[in-house]
């Protein structure tokens, strides 16, 4: 029996660490991501904190950069030159999405969510928390910015290669499509985000930008996610009650 109580202890253990650690450090199946995450010293601008660890080269973040990304030919400047703050905005959150190992507790395969898909892309990323602050100042920079859709993933002109609002969409600021800022941060990626009501820092939401020298702060994030504690700790309870039963009988 003593060996029985060593073997259900064991497997409460050990298996939910195998099962976590599936989901951390690891890239989306994806056109532009590396197989495995790595350094990547020569990093451009905003995709630069995560340098010491990336699933994305350096030419992908150069990409990234571009008013006209040639990662999936989208224009920022559909409605005319974005405000540059705005901008930043948008380069960081597309260096977080193409960069960052830390996501694996929110990458689904694209064919179960019922969603078109870039040519290519066979994981995206579905309700990752993103922190109040980041959201909140996202939308306070692009205030005065303007685009035609509050949906970036689907319905754009594609006549001409490049992403140009369709007809009878017009140009308005970013508010009258996005009034909120969970809604700037979970519709226009079609909910790849979620807004979050945990502030930076907290431990319990993700950050689309930091400080390279303070470290990466959505590691711990993504390992809080990625833990199936609760669900195993309710399975040993269980296993344990009928291993009593047994020992009973």
């Amino acid at each position: 029996m003593d060996c029985w109580w060593q073997l259900s202890l064991g497997l409460c253990i050990v298996t939910p660490v195998w099962a976590g650690d599936r989901l951390l450090n690891v890239c989306m199946k994806s056109k532009h991501h590396k197989q495995e995450p790595s350094p990547e010293d020569q990093l451009y601008e905003e995709c630069i904190p995560w340098k010491d660890n990336a699933c994305c080269t350096a030419n992908t973040s150069w990409e990234a950069h571009l008013d006209v990304s040639l990662l999936y030919n989208f224009s920022l400047v559909h409605c005319g030159l974005m405000m540059p703050d705005c901008q930043k905005h948008f380069i960081q959150a597309v260096c977080f999405y193409e960069c960052s190992p830390n996501l694996g507790p929110w990458i689904q395969q694209v064919g179960r969510l019922g969603w078109v898909a870039p040519r290519g892309q066979g994981e995206r990323v579905l309700g990752a928390p993103l922190c109040r602050e980041d959201c909140e100042q996202w939308w306070e920079d692009c205030h005065t910015s303007y685009t035609c859709r509050s949906n970036w993933h689907s319905g754009w002109d594609w006549s001409r290669g490049k992403s140009r609002c369709p007809a009878r969409a017009p140009c308005r600021p970013f508010p009258d499509y996005f009034p909120t800022p969970a809604d700037l941060c979970e519709k226009i990626w079609s909910n790849s985000f979620k807004a979050s009501p945990e502030h930076r820092n907290s431990g319990l939401c993700l950050q689309k930008w930091f400080e390279p020298s303070q470290g990466n702060p959505n590691v711990a994030v993504a390992r809080l996610f990625a833990s199936p504690a609760p669900s195993w700790e309710l399975s040993c309870a269980l296993m344990a009650f009928s291993l009593l039963l047994l020992f009973l009988s």
